[in-house]
């Protein structure tokens, strides 16, 4: 008998093996399929929506290249309305981690699934509140090479997970994909997950 857990049932329009392994725990097996956009914010673009434009857009420039279902999705970290990219080097991670020292932040992440409505598309808010770090943890943070492709500079399901005190909202959507709401909207497309692999 075939086994057809593994069998792609949607298109990862991201290269990032911390969705993979977030849709893989849903039981969502997939293909992968990077999409090459230009993020750069609008003029007077909110956060929110600069986060669910470039979801859209990633799973839109994916549509026609695969029969299957399409999802994109985009992670900012944000604080007094600046969004904080990936750090440019070590100065610039300790700038970043210097601001979100002993503070809230909001972490925004948009995903996007096409299928048979169109492209459906959502935005979940998580405040995530640091601790104050030292400056020889800092230091010694971007030493471990975790900051350099992280948005913000830290990976909260990571080593930067010490220095998290409390989050209100979405953890899998801090470490890339709110599981909830991507859910419903793969279920919305006709995505099969976990249960819907099952007969009721």
């Amino acid at each position: 008998m075939r086994d057809d857990n593994h069998t792609p049932v949607l298109c990862l329009a991201s290269a990032s093996p911390r969705r993979q392994a977030l849709l893989a725990s849903i039981g969502v097996p997939v293909s992968v399929m990077p999409s090459d956009i230009d993020e750069t914010p609008l003029e007077a673009e909110s956060p929110a929506a600069y986060v669910e434009r470039l979801a859209v857009a990633k799973a839109q420039a994916a549509v026609g290249k695969t029969a299957l279902p399409v999802l994109g999705s985009d992670t900012a970290v944000v604080i007094d309305g600046a969004i904080l990219g990936k750090p440019n080097d070590q100065q610039h991670a300790a700038e970043m981690l210097r601001m979100l020292s002993g503070r809230t932040h909001q972490v925004l992440t948009a995903v996007a699934v096409s299928g048979p409505l169109g492209i459906l598309s959502c935005c979940v808010v998580t405040d995530v509140t640091m601790r104050e770090l030292t400056a020889k943890e800092i230091a010694c943070y971007w030493l471990t090479g975790e900051p350099a492709d992280k948005a913000g500079g830290y990976a909260i399901q990571g080593l930067a997970a010490i220095f998290i005190e409390q989050i209100q909202g979405s953890h899998s959507a801090v470490v890339g994909l709110p599981l909830f709401e991507t859910t419903r909207l793969l279920r919305q497309q006709g995505v099969p997950v976990w249960a819907g692999r099952y007969p009721s």
